[in-house]
């Protein structure tokens, strides 16, 4: 379906659901602000099978006055216009929305694992049916291949999605836990209880993975939760904003579009948990504003992520498999080899393997590649194209600001002091700098903040090893690069500068819920509780201490 028929499709959908309602929350800024939009009820739906989907008119108050911009028609980007300051406390246009997300929540209607489960088929759903809607709007956003497009956006999702349909039940059960003594006959157990309204503030590199893999966790924990889409894919972010309350329950979920100053009135409410996606700058004031409240967070940031390549590998698998992970989707990934770590010689060997690699992927003129993206934006390109000054350009170099084009690109030479090396690149753009050693490259990354991913390539698996033992970051992979990512039995996420927290498969069910203990104990027995009170003696304390106490068992031996 072409991008340019979204608005008509959408306004259809979301007008049968604002008709469907009795109230709706709208909120429109001045001409000056980008506008918002959040497609949320102010007051309880008609009663419908869980996952019923908002744009039917079946069992709807349809046609009803509302007090608050119901059915009012849709603006640019899907905004619902209606009074300015609809539903807001104390001035915060936000405030009705996160009030009444939490009235549902507190009414326990996400709880029960029949009501997860088809929110989370309905987001299946949503994968499915909307699938060349997604593809076209990434597209668009930033040149992105259907194949890449479909790979990391549906697939990887998709994936995601299957295994926590397949464990949700395991997941939810109350986990038993060893008990001592004095409570062998009572019931100690961790409950898996959700936060409550959590907020997720999604990035534009990869606009629908980076927000629906946490939502899939925050909805298999059950939660009620608000969305923020990038304003920077303004096409993605129409697709999620339009059509994604046709899926969920907009008694329970939202979408919020907002730029900067938005989001920052939105950070203002106190949400039970916060994820963020993005960078290392902004996320210091999302956990700043998160400190207000003593809201828990996790960060997925990024950082200048090394690539070590010792002297005895096989370079044209290296230079396959680094070029692959560098140059997809046009350098725009938080863990991509941000740089290559290696000696003089290697540098020689590589550079060859490098440029028949990019040929092969690109062929001679990558420009012309439908396999080939571009840089999201104008501010993106030229801070990208100014790195392009550090070293020597080896390979590629060509920029086109018009088609926001920047060629694959490989920098010999490249010194520590070199812009390139100050910050994430974010492109395609590949810096090589040169070192004497593996003990010179570990010393070289231990000596930076800690990368959300580190790589190191060798035929010797002692060396990988080394690498892995001596340094510290979110995640590694040897031999290869990115391929962690697609795992969903591994944990991913950063430390340090690059991220606080994780998620994928159970990490992300395990961040979006509270593991509360609980012990529930015998009303009677009343004598063996004897021991524990006053008056004390020294009697008391040793059978206390019999009954109580853990002793050390053998020393325990790493296989």
């Amino acid at each position: 379906m072409p991008i340019n028929t979204l608005w008509s499709m959408s306004s259809s959908c979301m007008l049968l659901y604002f008709t469907s309602r009795a109230t709706t929350l709208s909120v429109e800024t001045s001409s000056s602000s980008p506008q918002l939009g959040m497609y949320q009820s102010l007051e309880p739906s008609v009663q419908q099978p869980p996952g019923y989907g908002k744009c039917s008119l079946v069992g709807s108050n349809a046609g009803k006055a509302a007090s608050c911009g119901a059915g009012s028609s849709a603006g640019s980007g899907g905004v619902g216009k209606g009074p300015e300051n609809c539903g807001a406390i104390g001035g915060n246009p936000y405030a009705g929305l996160v009030r009444h997300l939490r009235a549902t929540w507190l009414s326990g209607k996400t709880r029960p694992m029949e009501y997860r489960v088809a929110q989370l088929e309905a987001l299946g759903r949503f994968l499915d049916e909307k699938k060349q809607d997604i593809l076209e709007a990434t597209a668009s956003d930033m040149g992105k291949p259907s194949f890449e497009a479909y790979f990391t956006e549906i697939l990887l999702c998709k994936n995601e999605l299957n295994n926590t349909l397949n464990n949700l039940c395991h997941w939810m059960k109350d986990e038993h836990v060893d008990k001592n003594l004095v409570t062998q006959l009572d019931s100690a157990f961790i409950r898996k209880d959700p936060y409550g309204v959590v907020l997720i503030i999604a990035p534009w590199n990869y606009p629908i993975h980076l927000f629906l893999v946490p939502l899939i966790g925050a909805i298999a924990a059950g939660n009620c939760v608000i969305v923020k889409p990038s304003e920077t894919s303004k096409n993605t972010e129409r697709v999620v904003a339009e059509m994604l309350s046709c899926y969920l329950d907009n008694d329970c979920f939202a979408v919020v579009t907002a730029g900067v100053q938005e989001t920052t009135m939105l950070l203002e409410n106190k949400f039970d948990y916060i994820f963020f996606t993005g960078s290392t700058s902004v996320g210091r004031i999302i956990m700043t504003a998160a400190a207000k409240h003593l809201t828990p967070v996790t960060l997925e940031l990024g950082g200048k992520n090394p690539c070590y390549v010792s002297d005895t590998c096989d370079v044209q698998n290296v230079a396959r498999r680094v070029a692959w992970g560098r140059f997809f989707n046009a350098g725009q990934t938080c863990i991509a080899p941000d740089y290559v770590l290696c000696s003089v010689e290697m540098q020689e060997k590589l550079m060859p393997a490098l440029r028949e690699a990019i040929t092969e992927f690109f062929g001679s003129n990558p420009r012309e590649s439908p396999d080939f993206g571009r840089i999201v934006e104008d501010k993106q390109f030229r801070r990208i194209r100014a790195l392009l000054c550090s070293g020597r350009v080896a390979i590629g170099g060509q920029t086109d600001e018009k088609e926001r084009y920047i060629a694959p690109t490989v920098l010999a030479d490249v010194l520590p002091s070199d812009p390139a090396m100050q910050e994430e690149i974010f492109g395609p753009i590949l810096p090589i700098v040169v070192v004497a050693n593996m003990d010179e490259a570990i010393d070289f990354i231990n000596a930076r903040p800690r990368p959300l991913a580190i790589y190191a390539f060798s035929c010797d698996s002692k060396v990988v090893n080394q690498v892995l033992e001596r340094t510290s970051s979110g995640g590694f992979c040897g031999n290869d690069t990115l391929m962690h990512l697609t795992l969903t039995s591994l944990p991913f996420g950063g430390i340090g500068n690059s991220g606080l927290g994780k998620y994928h498969g159970k990490f992300t069910f395990d961040t979006f819920t509270h593991h509360r203990g609980c012990l529930h104990r015998n009303m009677g027995l009343e004598a063996l509780n004897a021991l524990r009170y006053p008056p004390y003696s020294q009697q008391k304390l040793g059978l206390l201490t019999a009954t109580f106490e853990i002793k050390r068992k053998g020393t325990c031996t790493l296989l």
